[in-house]
């Protein structure tokens, strides 16, 4: 109770709670690998996704579980283009392999 009988938070130099979560400590499985990391990241484009693509990082042992999904409208640059998967880079500078079929090309700017 604050000074003089009021209630909690009338008295200007009381301290004020602070509520804060408790602390998590990551695992090594949430830093990106450094071969998904393109530094600077890109700021033009040539490409952009048009449907939501499941993406993995370069992890051995995954599995077929993808680390993530970047989402229809993403700008990227290809690297790389197979016929199936294309390597890409996302403006983060994130770089992964998506499905070439969910990519489309932007139009070249003057």
């Amino acid at each position: 109770m604050a000074a003089g009988g009021g209630r909690p938070g009338d008295d200007p130099l009381e301290e004020p709670q602070v509520l804060r979560p408790e602390y998590v400590v990551l695992g090594e499985e949430a830093l990106v690998p450094a071969a998904n990391v393109v530094r600077p990241a890109p700021d033009r484009f040539t490409h952009e996704l048009v449907a939501d693509a499941p993406y993995s990082l370069d992890r051995p042992g995954r599995g077929g579980e993808p680390d993530g999904v970047l989402p229809a409208g993403t700008p990227v640059v290809v690297l790389s283009r197979g016929e199936d998967r294309s390597r890409v880079v996302t403006g983060s500078g994130l770089a992964v392999d998506v499905r070439s079929a969910s990519l489309r090309e932007l139009p070249q700017k003057p």
